[in-house]
C-alpha cells in the first residue's frame, strides 16, 4: 500500500512516519509526507529517518494544485494535518477553519475526482463535549465545545457525507489525549515537563480536577494503522488509552519523577468553556480491527519524560515560538 501522510511532520503524524520505516507496519510499501512546516510541523522530526525512505513535500492541504498530483500517486491519504491546541483556537479560530475544514474538503474533493483511494481522518475525542459518566462510544452525538473541536467535529461530518454521497472510502478515528516523543511542548504533559526541567512551576486551569482518558502515540498510531489496513468503509473508530487521570494527578506524577511535590504547582484561571471529562469506548475498535492499548501509562510517561531529558536541543528552541 502506498501512503501519502499530510501532517507527517507533527507530532503524531511523525511518530507514525517513524513507526512505519522501522518495520511496524508491513502493509505500507512507499511513504510520501505532505507539511506545511507550521511552528507544530517541525522536519527535525523527521530529520533522523534516513531520507531515501520517504519522500518529504512542503505544502498546504489547502492547496489543490499541489494535492491533486500528489494523492494520484498513492493508494490512501492519513490526514493528521490539523490545528490542534484549543487555547491558541480560543484566541484566533481563522487558522483552525482554514485547515480542519477548508484543507479537509480539498483533499476529499481531490480524491472525489481521482477514486478508489482510502481516506482515513484523524480527529479527537474532543468532539463528544464533556461526559460526566460512562464512556462516549462512536454512537455518541457531537457535541463540541472549543472552536478547535467544532473545526474537527464539522470535518468529521464532512468526511462522512462524502462517504455517503459519493461513495469515497472513508474512516474516521477519534483519539483520547495523546502523550509521548516528539509532542511540541504547549500540551499538558510536554509542557509540565519541559516547565519542570527549566525550574518552572506547572501551571494547572481552576482546580486542576478535569479529567481524561491518557494515551501513548504509539498506541494511536498503532491503532490508525489497525483502521488503515482493517477499518470498514464508513465506519467511526475510538482510539483509547484506558487510563482516566485528572491534571493533578498528571502534574504529581510528573513532579515525582523529578523529586518535587505540590508546592512546584500554580492553579491559575479556568480555560473559557473548559471541558471536565472525556472518555471514549474502544470497544468497537477492539472487535472490528483488533485494536487495544498496549503501553502502560506509568512506564510510558517514564520514558516520554526521560526523552525530553536528552532532547533539551529539540524543545527550548521551540519554546520561544
Amino acid at each position: 500500500m502506498r501512503v501519502l501522510v499530510t501532517g507527517g511532520a507533527g507530532f503524531i503524524g511523525s511518530n507514525f512516519v517513524r513507526r512505519t520505516i522501522q518495520g511496524h507496519y508491513p502493509k505500507i510499501s512507499e511513504l510520501a509526507v505532505l507539511d506545511k512546516l507550521t511552528y507544530a510541523g517541525n522536519i527535525e522530526n523527521l530529520r533522523s529517518l534516513p531520507s531515501d525512505s520517504f519522500e518529504f513535500i512542503k505544502g498546504d492541504i489547502c492547496d489543490q494544485a499541489l494535492v491533486e498530483p500528489l494523492v494520484k500517486r498513492f493508494d490512501a491519504v492519513v490526514n493528521f494535518a490539523a490545528e490542534s491546541h484549543v487555547d491558541r483556537s480560543i484566541k484566533s479560530s481563522t487558522e483552525f477553519i482554514h485547515t480542519n475544514i477548508l484543507g479537509v474538503q480539498v483533499l476529499l474533493d481531490v480524491i472525489k475526482d481521482s477514486g478508489g483511494k482510502r481516506f482515513v481522518q484523524i480527529s479527537t475525542d474532543e468532539v463528544y463535549g464533556s461526559v460526566e459518566a460512562g464512556s462516549w462510544d462512536e454512537q455518541e452525538p457531537l457535541k463540541p465545545n472549543s472552536p478547535y473541536s467544532a473545526s474537527k467535529a464539522s470535518a468529521d461530518l464532512l468526511a462522512l457525507a462524502y462517504f455517503r454521497t459519493f461513495g469515497i472510502d472513508v474512516v474516521v478515528t477519534r483519539c483520547s489525549n495523546n502523550y509521548g516523543p516528539f509532542q511540541f511542548p504547549e500540551k499538558l504533559i510536554s509542557l509540565s515537563i519541559t516547565n519542570t526541567m527549566e525550574n518552572k512551576n506547572i501551571q494547572l486551569y481552576g482546580n486542576g480536577l478535569n479529567v481524561r482518558d491518557w494515551l501513548h502515540v504509539d498506541d494511536h498510531c498503532r491503532g490508525i494503522y489497525l483502521a488503515l489496513t482493517r477499518g470498514i468503509s464508513g465506519q467511526i473508530y475510538n482510539i483509547g488509552g484506558g487510563l482516566e487521570l485528572t491534571n493533578l494527578e498528571i502534574s504529581r506524577l510528573i513532579l515525582s519523577e523529578f523529586d518535587l511535590n505540590d508546592s512546584r504547582i500554580d492553579f491559575i484561571g479556568d480555560r473559557l468553556g473548559h471541558d471536565f471529562r472525556y472518555s471514549v469506548s474502544w470497544e468497537k475498535a477492539n472487535r472490528e480491527i483488533g485494536y487495544a492499548p498496549a503501553i502502560p501509562f506509568q512506564s510510558g510517561l517514564a520514558e516520554t519524560i526521560d526523552w525530553y531529558r536528552r532532547n533539551e536541543s529539540w524543545w527550548k528552541p521551540l519554546k520561544k515560538k
